[in-house]
């Protein structure tokens, strides 16, 4: 018997201003605002007209879908969020050739159905993180964008006219305030809700505070999976392109863009104040690899220790051997 008979599958094409719902072997869709209103009247017409619904499929699109996935969890809804390239790719092979909001919806109300039958489900559903992690990433992400405001404020001073360097600097001082105040709010986030799990990881070198911060808010599944799956989901594993006789080179891409940042930073001062990744990093330049390439192995096997320490909950010894598949 179908497990899928009766159920009813729904994709959600999610923009800044509105969410085109589409439901499997409905030809039209329904569009409703990306707001707190349009949200509440999203989960009414699903209660109201969508019997048995078995999955919501929301793409990433740069946290504009986080509301909304959150706000169907929270309401007992199964929900997936897909990485972009994969519902396209999808779309594609599925001879989708036309691209608007509508079908953009339908074909992930059938990547929805296909999902939900294959074999990762349970580890594909949204599982909302606790609040102290919502907290963390939130300051986090605001930390991230101010000193992104800040560089470029940094940059307009050099070439800026005589008149508005006065106002730059004082916009400079608020950012540095700001700044240290989400410093000191991170910092107090993560003595009271993540002491337990950073102790594991107080003699590894090379993660700074801002590492251990985007870690934890950013990556709260470390722990929880194993190896390949904590690489693939931080966009630094790498993936094979292989045909036939061709071997192709391997890369990396996707995954949480904020994670894989800070593992690069992490990873440059690992390179030189972390025995195990400095020796690492040195055999690898030994055996002809390239600096980059190099760098990207220490990231995925920083990663992957970190991922094994906690696992193990055992605080981190150089001398033990964490469960490190898949890294050179």
């Amino acid at each position: 018997m179908n497990e899928t008979l009766n159920q009813n599958f729904v994709g959600i094409d999610v923009s800044k201003d509105t969410l085109e719902v589409a439901v499997l072997g409905q030809s039209k869709t329904t569009q409703f605002g990306n707001s707190e209103d349009g949200i509440k009247a999203l989960m009414a017409h699903l209660k109201a007209s969508v019997a048995n619904v078995a999955v919501v499929l929301l793409e990433a699109t740069g946290g504009l879908e986080r509301q909304a996935a959150t706000a169907l969890c929270l309401k007992g809804f199964a929900v997936m969020v897909v990485n972009p390239r994969q519902a396209h790719n999808f779309a594609k092979a599925l001879g989708y050739l036309s691209k608007t909001d509508a079908t953009d919806a339908q074909a992930l109300a059938q990547f929805a159905q296909t999902l939900y039958n294959g074999d990762r489900r349970e580890k594909l559903l949204l599982r909302l993180p606790s609040e102290a992690v919502q907290l963390l990433e939130a300051a986090v992400t605001r930390r991230a964008q101010l000193v992104g405001i800040r560089s470029a404020e940094q940059n307009r001073l050099a070439s800026a006219h005589a008149s508005q360097v006065k106002s730059i600097k004082k916009m400079l001082k608020t950012l540095d305030e700001q700044i240290a105040q989400l410093d000191k709010d991170i910092g107090s986030k993560l003595d009271g809700h993540f002491k337990e799990k950073l102790d594991l990881l107080k003699d590894f070198k090379g993660i700074g505070e801002c590492t251990k911060a985007v870690l934890m808010g950013c990556m709260p599944e470390l722990g929880t999976l194993n190896a390949h799956e904590i690489s693939k989901l931080a966009g630094v594993a790498p993936l094979n392109s292989d045909s036939g006789k061709m071997r192709g080179k391997r890369t990396t891409w996707g995954g949480r863009a904020v994670v894989r940042s800070a593992l690069y930073m992490a990873a440059l001062s690992a390179v030189r104040f972390n025995p195990v990744i400095k020796a690492f990093y040195e055999r690898l330049l030994g055996a002809g690899k390239s600096k980059k390439v190099a760098l990207v192995a220490c990231m995925h096997k920083l990663l992957i220790i970190i991922n094994a320490v906690i696992k193990s909950g055992k605080p981190w010894r150089a001398d033990y051997t964490y469960p490190q598949k898949g890294v050179a």
